[in-house]
């Protein structure tokens, strides 16, 4: 669908919060807790902090969670009794506050989880999330989105992307089907569409590289031993597959407790398979 343009108050935004919780959704936001920032439920719009960057995890565990039961089963004299996932459990989530380079590493791992055998668990969770993303008008000299093809205001990965335009205004950018049963449902508290220049309000990110020569070198320099030195650096803390929004590494696990058994993925990374091949010469 083509992008439509509008405008949200704070107060309707504060309102539209309220309502979608009301019929039964679940709001994640960025919250702070101590020096923290993440993302967590909340009840109102109020609990959102607005002073960040990012947060220090990624929003992905709305879809794909730290740690989720596939299926259990109970042993017993007359046999095995297996319980599968109850999708109905899963609840309908709004995502609010995602900057756009997290809201598009969802496009990743769409394609991960989806390349051939679709992902039920996570498709049904991702198809349940929407995703009000609101973009960029700080950065840092970490910012790097404008060298791989992004912006402070990319709408790819988002619903409704939201760029604050003036005290207690915003353009709202409504793009996807997600999006538009969301503005069309609520149509009080969005108005018309806003004349501004959106690129006026964002922060400016600097290239920091060529996207296509980095392509172009790893490509030719697949064997190159720099990639044993750097990878030598790892401490295998795992802490690469909290932080990133496309890290789709999962590991499986069977767990027995008496009679009661279960079968659960948690997030995984690869560096620590790597470095136990590296060191132990176990694959």
């Amino acid at each position: 669908m083509s992008t439509e343009r509008k405008l949200l108050t704070h107060a309707s935004f504060e309102k539209l919060v309220l309502q979608l919780k009301e019929e039964g959704r679940k709001i994640y936001a960025p919250v702070k807790k101590n020096t923290i920032i993440g993302f967590d439920e909340i009840s109102a719009l109020q609990e959102m902090t607005n002073d960040y960057i990012v947060t220090k995890q990624s929003a992905k565990s709305l879809a794909f969670p730290k740690a989720e039961k596939l299926l259990s089963f109970q042993t017993n004299k007359q046999g095995v009794l297996m319980k599968d996932k109850d999708f109905d459990s899963i609840p309908e989530v709004v995502l609010i506050g995602a900057r756009p380079c997290d809201a598009a590493g969802f496009n990743s791992l769409n394609a991960i989880f989806n390349w051939d055998t679709q992902d039920a668990l996570y498709t049904t969770r991702f198809n349940r999330t929407t995703i009000i993303g609101i973009s960029c008008s700080k950065s840092d000299a970490k910012c790097f989105c404008t060298s791989v093809k992004g912006s402070p205001g990319s709408t790819e990965g988002s619903d409704i992307l939201l760029t604050q335009i003036d005290s207690g205004k915003y353009l709202a950018e409504i793009i996807t089907e997600k999006g538009k049963a969301i503005s069309t449902k609520y149509a009080s508290l969005f108005e018309k569409n806003p004349e501004v220049e959106k690129e006026k309000y964002l922060t400016n990110v600097p290239v920091a590289f060529d996207l296509d020569e980095v392509l172009k070198g790893i490509v030719s320099n697949f064997d190159n031993p720099l990639w044993i030195e750097q990878s030598l650096r790892c401490i295998s803390c795992g802490a690469c597959a909290f932080v990133c929004p496309t890290c789709a590494c999962f590991d499986i696990q069977d767990i027995t407790i008496g009679q009661e058994h279960s079968r659960k993925r948690s997030w995984d990374s690869c560096s620590v398979y790597s470095k136990k091949a590296k060191t132990t010469g176990i694959p």
